[in-house]
């Protein structure tokens, strides 16, 4: 995979007005009437179709569902890793059941737990690289800006990840040396890890703001289905819209004429 490129907004800035396909606002209830009545006989369906397709041969139709799904569960799934390295029992020493090299005898000695350490930092590296690589994917313009501002934490925190195993490689994805890491200094990896502020603290507060963003992507992609699909099809609810809209404007004009008349 290519280095993502999250720096370039402008292809996810791009609105659609979907005002021009209405006609635009009118004082005139005869050509409201008109939109209405071309949206209703299914010609405002063509045209969405032929919009749709044509945002589909550039690549830019949106996101699907099960694209903003899967980038939700992989973001959740990085905060939660990401929350488990900021856990203080995780650091504790403990009596931990080892076997000596040269007796074979095992013996009880306290010390970190480095397989769970591993473990934690393992997971952890796995869900950022889904992150990174599912966002790459995406054209929803807030996922990507906090993917951004994710991979712009870690990138500063790079020297400090070199010294427990950890480097970024292609694609802005995690490596893991874990022989390295069951022999880093535990006060840095500490540093990385723990605390108010830590590597781990900060890019779960990112993962939790892909994870909303997407949230919001998804909301909004309903509210317009539930409106009008992508295929064309018309929605009741827009009916219901148009006609209370009609019903308030005809009442208006058959009032003035009644006006008129006294």
């Amino acid at each position: 995979m290519s280095k993502i490129n999250f720096n370039d907004y402008t292809n996810y800035n791009k609105g659609y007005d979907f005002s021009a396909l209405l006609g635009g606002t009118t004082d005139s209830s005869d050509n409201f009437l008109s939109d209405y009545a071309s949206i209703k006989n299914g010609s405002y369906g063509k045209l969405m179709k032929a919009y749709y397709a044509k945002q589909d041969a550039e690549g830019t139709s949106g996101d699907s569902a099960q694209k903003l799904a899967l980038m939700r569960s992989n973001a959740d799934s990085l905060k939660k890793s990401a929350e488990a390295l900021t856990d203080t029992s995780l650091w504790e020493k403990k009596k931990i059941t080892k076997t000596d090299e040269k007796t074979g005898e095992e013996i009880e000695a306290e010390d970190y737990d480095w397989d769970s350490i591993t473990k934690a930092v393992k997971s952890f590296v796995e869900d950022y690289n889904s992150v990174v690589e599912q966002a790459g994917g995406l054209d929803t313009k807030n996922v990507l800006r906090n993917a951004a501002w994710m991979t712009g934490i870690t990138d500063k925190a790079q020297n400090l990840l070199s010294q427990v195993g950890i480097s970024i490689g292609k694609g802005n994805k995690l490596e893991l040396d874990e022989d390295a890491l069951k022999k880093a200094d535990i006060t840095t990896l500490k540093s990385l890890f723990t605390g108010y502020g830590s590597l781990a603290d900060k890019i779960a507060q990112k993962a939790d703001g892909i994870s909303r963003a997407v949230a919001n992507a998804a909301a909004k992609a309903s509210a317009v289905g539930a409106a009008y699909t992508k295929n064309g099809i018309y929605s009741d609810t827009l009916s219901k819209l148009f006609s209370s809209t009609i019903d308030e404007k005809v009442g208006d004009k058959d009032k003035g004429k009644d006006n008129d008349k006294d």
